[in-house]
Order: C-alpha cells, then structure tokens, then sequence
C-alpha cells in the first residue's frame, strides 16, 4: 500500500503539477508543491475511509433525523479545504516565515530545541510510544486552545462560526473561522519547534487528532461505555460540549478527556442534547456569509 501510494504521488507530481509549474514559470514553487500534493492524496484516502465508514452508521444510527441537509452543506466544503491540504499550505505559506524567524534567532543564541526523545530517554527508539506522548502533548494544547476560545469574548467570537451548527455530522469538525484556525495552525508550529517533532510525527498526529474529531462530531448514538469515556472523547462526550442551551465550557478535549476530569471541565451526562448556539445572529449557509459574520463580530 505505501509502495501504491508513492508511485501514486510521484504521478500527480509528475504528470499534472510539474507541467503546469513549468508553464507558468513557477518553479520556484516545485518543493511546496510537491509536499501539497502528498497532503492531498493523503486527504483524499482520509475523507474517502471516514465517509465510508461513518455516514452508514449516521444513517443507522442517529440521534437526529432531519428533513432536508442543506445546513450541512457548507461543513463539507470547510472539511475538503483543511482536509486536502488547501487550508493547511495557505497557514505553511503565511506562518512560515514567522516560525523559521523564530528558529533562526533561538539558533544565533545557540539555542537547540530539544527534541523530546532526548528530555525522556524511554521514548527514544519507541516509535509509537513516542507518537502517543506527541498525542497528549498536542491534545493538552488543544485543550487550553479551546478553553481559550470559550473564555475569551473576542476568540468566542471567532469559534461561535464552528458552534452555531444545529445539524452536527462527522462534516461539522473544520468549520472554523479561518483566523481562529490560523492561530490554532500556529500554537501547534510553536510547540513543535519547542519540542522538534520529526515531520513524520507531526503528519500522524494530526491525521490521527482528525480521525477522531471527525468521529466525535457525527451524529451517531455512540458512547465508548463509562470506562471508555474517560479514555477517549466520544461522540456523546463532545455532543455534551455541543449542547443546545446548556454551559458549552465542559468537555473541551479533543482526544483524551483526561485533561477535563484534571482540569474540572468533564461532563459525562447519558443524554444527547440537541446541539447550537443559543444566538440571535444568522450564521448564514454559505462560506463567506459564516466568515465575515465572525469577523464582525470580533471587530464589535
């Protein structure tokens, strides 16, 4: 399968990309290019494996049922743009710059980061022990990132675009503001070059944090058992997070609850509330309608 795939990178890259670089004289773009496109076909396997193995068991078992989907509509386009790699080079492309700056001063003060292999030697030729601690530190970031988005009025402002959906599916887990995603896209470059995850690393985390995000927002009747729970985030964990009316500053793990059991954050109510933003402002249906109501509410 990784033979398959490689053979199939090199194609796009070859046959489409590289001739189309060429002809517009944008060479200068090959590498990032070529990245993108493995970000792309990654995407695409991912997108392809969760909606066939999530919307049957939405369809067989939900807890809503609604007459028609347009409001899921827009949630497609947003998981497409982050999910194929389009949001994800536009944050490389802006953010870059900011990040190598960093490194470079840090360098010329002859500061390394350390890599965490070598701040906890137990992990060092652990492969997957390591990608479990790179899991729980990007999760424990995650989750002051969210505690922040629900705390502050002016970040609220920007996740309320992702709360607002009254029809959550599996769809509904990138429709962010995409300035609140550009700081979430930065908090995670800092800790990585805080910490120097390998490349490899940092793409398995974030595959993996997806996986799970897109299976905590479906709406499937699903709960990991009372145990299970307190493990790994749920659909009917987030749900409660989701909820309609109710305090949305509970369950704000994206991965592991552990941290709202530590923090006193956790809800583990057995209900599956219907989900929103107790709101006067019409978020719209559309893409740009969702956005700039974002921005003007963060700019009132």
């Amino acid at each position: 399968m990784v033979e398959f795939f490689t053979e199939l990178h090199s194609w796009l890259y070859a046959a489409l990309l590289q001739p189309l670089l060429f002809r517009y004289e944008l060479m200068a773009w090959a590498e990032l290019a070529y990245e993108w496109s493995e970000l792309f076909l990654l995407g695409a396997v991912e997108v392809t494996l969760l909606w066939a193995l999530l919307r049957p068991l939405e369809a067989l078992f939900p807890v809503e049922r609604w007459p028609d989907h347009a409001a899921t509509r827009v949630d497609v386009l947003y998981t497409l743009l982050a999910r194929l790699g389009i949001l994800p080079i536009f944050f490389f492309i802006i953010l870059q710059p900011a990040v190598d700056a960093l490194h470079a001063a840090l360098r010329l003060r002859d500061i390394i980061p350390p890599n965490l292999e070598d701040l906890l030697p137990p992990l060092q030729n652990r492969t997957w022990l390591a990608l479990i601690a790179y899991l729980l530190l990007f999760d424990l970031l995650d989750y002051w990132r969210h505690r922040g988005e629900h705390t502050f009025r002016r970040w609220w402002a920007l996740h309320s675009v992702h709360h607002s959906q009254r029809q959550m599916t599996f769809w509904s887990d990138e429709r962010e503001h995409l300035l609140g995603q550009a700081i979430a896209a930065l908090l995670r470059a800092l800790l990585a070059l805080a910490i120097g995850v390998p490349p490899a690393q940092f793409l398995m985390v974030t595959l993996a944090t997806g996986a799970l995000e897109s299976l905590s927002h479906a709406n499937i009747r699903m709960s990991f058992g009372r145990i299970g729970d307190r493990l790994l985030v749920s659909p009917l964990f987030h749900r409660t997070h989701h909820a309609l009316h109710q305090n949305q500053t509970c369950n704000l793990a994206t991965v592991f609850p552990i941290w709202d059991i530590l923090f006193g954050t956790a809800n583990f109510s057995r209900l599956y509330p219907p989900t929103g933003i107790d709101d006067d402002q019409n978020y719209g249906q559309g893409f740009w309608q969702q956005q700039w109501l974002g921005l003007k509410r963060l700019l009132s």
